[in-house]
C-alpha cells in the first residue's frame, strides 16, 4: 500500500447541494483542485469537482446533494506521497516532511543521529533527533534533541538522495539538552 500522509478533515456540509467545510492540514492548499482524488479514514475514494478557497469548502464527484454529503462529515482526507510531490511545488529550502524522515544528521563527518519526528512550533519547525547510540553510551549524551529548521544557523545541506542533512552548530545543542 502506497504511504498516506493526512492533509484535511471535513467539516459540516454547507447549502443544499453537497459542498463541505474543509479544515486544511497542510502547507499546500494548491493541492485541492478539480480533478485531484484523496482517500479517507473510511477507505473512500473522493474526487474534488471544485473547491473555494476563499471561503473553504469544497465539493466531490457524485456528493451532489446535503445528505450524501454529510456522510462525509469528520472524515479525514488522506494524499499519496507520489501525489503529494506531484500537485505541490516547492520553493528553496522546502521539503516535504515525509523526505525528511529518517535523514541522518551529520556535523563536521561526525553522525549526530537521526530525524524520528518533526514538530511545527509557533515560530520555527524543529527535527526531533533520536541521538545516535555510540554517542549516548559512549559520552552520555540524552537520547533526543531538537534542532530547529533554521538554514542560516544550523543546516548547511539538505541530501534527501541519500537521506543525509548536514548541520552546523547542533552538537553543542546536543550536549546542553
Amino acid at each position: 500500500m502506497k504511504n498516506k500522509i493526512y492533509v484535511a478533515k471535513l467539516g459540516k456540509a454547507v447549502g443544499l447541494k453537497g459542498h463541505l467545510r474543509l479544515f486544511i492540514d497542510s502547507d499546500f492548499p494548491n493541492q485541492f483542485k478539480k480533478g485531484a482524488t484523496f482517500t479517507t479514514n473510511k477507505k473512500l475514494e473522493l474526487k474534488v469537482q471544485e473547491y473555494n478557497t476563499s471561503r473553504e469548502i469544497i465539493k466531490f464527484e457524485n456528493y451532489d446533494d446535503m445528505d450524501l454529503a454529510k456522510k462525509l462529515t469528520n472524515q479525514e482526507l488522506y494524499a499519496t506521497e507520489e501525489d503529494t510531490r506531484n500537485n505541490c511545488s516547492l520553493e528553496k529550502d522546502e521539503y516535504f516532511w515525509f523526505d525528511l524522515m529518517d535523514c541522518k544528521i551529520i556535523e563536521d563527518g561526525k553522525l549526530l543521529g537521526t530525524i524520528k519526528d518533526i514538530h511545527r512550533y509557533p515560530l520555527d519547525d524543529y527535527f526531533e533527533i533520536s541521538t545516535d547510540s555510540v554517542l549516548v553510551e559512549r559520552e552520555n549524551l540524552p537520547k533526543t534533541f531538537l534542532v530547529p529548521y533554521i538554514v542560516e544557523n544550523y543546516i548547511v545541506n539538505v541530501d534527501i538522495k541519500n537521506k543525509a542533512i548536514d548541520v552546523k552548530n547542533c552538537f553543542e545543542i546536543l550536549e546542553n539538552s
